[in-house]
């Protein structure tokens, strides 16, 4: 059983290398987002959604997150989870989710965003918690997870109600879509890293690690406020080439 506390002391364990790969993907990111928004506004001419070179470099960013939600929720809760700390968390993702819905909705209405990146974070940080105390279960469910979800489809699962879940025969419309699965497997991969790496002590370069230039202690930080960086990253972006697009119409 999870041991859960509601003590405001009790912190998770913190590894900067942690924050600096998550600033990694979100640089990442930048660049996706940024020529996705470049090819928004007909700067550039490109298939976001055929090109296999970006449709590859969006799994990779995608996977990377999702990897590391798996690695931070093990290191948040393997020795008890702080129930105020999570359950603040769940809400700032529920909000975020629902931000990010709403404003998908009113910039692109026929493909909003309903189960995207975000999304899944919050049902898989709630489901994640049932696997905190599995090891090779997570390893072997993990990679079965991303299999089904890579090569299974069924008809039943286009319904409206069921595309959260994935296994659909078609990509449904919408700017981002992460299914259950097989993006949970991700996740599960994630927390059996955790415990490998950081349980058994195999690699204690991750617990000594720190940032030594500037470059590493910007990535660190942007890891370290990840959240809000993905929230205001893209009303950026599109504003300053709305901007763009009035000047040189």
């Amino acid at each position: 059983m999870l041991n859960i506390t509601c003590s405001k002391h009790k912190k998770a364990s913190h590894y900067a290398f942690i924050d600096f790969l998550r600033g990694f993907a979100l640089l990442l990111m930048f660049i996706y987002h940024f020529c996705f928004d470049l090819n928004y506004f007909q700067f550039i001419q490109t298939n976001f959604y055929t090109n296999l070179g970006w449709i590859y470099f969006r799994i990779i960013i995608v996977s990377l997150f999702l990897w590391l939600v798996g690695v931070s929720l093990w290191l948040a809760t393997h020795k008890g989870i702080n129930l105020p700390r999570y359950l603040k968390r769940l809400a700032m993702l529920l909000a975020a989710a629902i931000i990010v819905s709403i404003s998908s909705y009113i910039t692109f209405p026929a493909s909003y965003i309903f189960f995207g990146i975000l999304h899944f974070i919050l049902l898989a940080s709630i489901i994640g918690l049932l696997f905190i105390r599995f090891y090779y279960i997570n390893l072997t469910l993990g990679l079965i997870l991303i299999f089904i979800g890579t090569f299974v489809s069924h008809q039943s699962f286009n319904h409206d109600a069921l595309q959260w879940f994935g296994l659909m025969t078609h990509k449904p419309i919408t700017e981002d879509y992460v299914p259950f699965i097989p993006w949970f497997g991700v996740v599960l991969l994630g927390i059996f890293s955790s415990q490998f790496i950081f349980k058994h002590q195999h690699l204690k370069f991750f617990s000594q690690w720190q940032e030594k230039n500037r470059l590493q202690q910007t990535l660190c930080c942007m890891g370290r406020h990840s959240l809000l960086i993905y929230l205001v990253h893209q009303p950026l972006f599109m504003g300053i080439l709305f901007i763009f697009s009035l000047m040189f119409a």
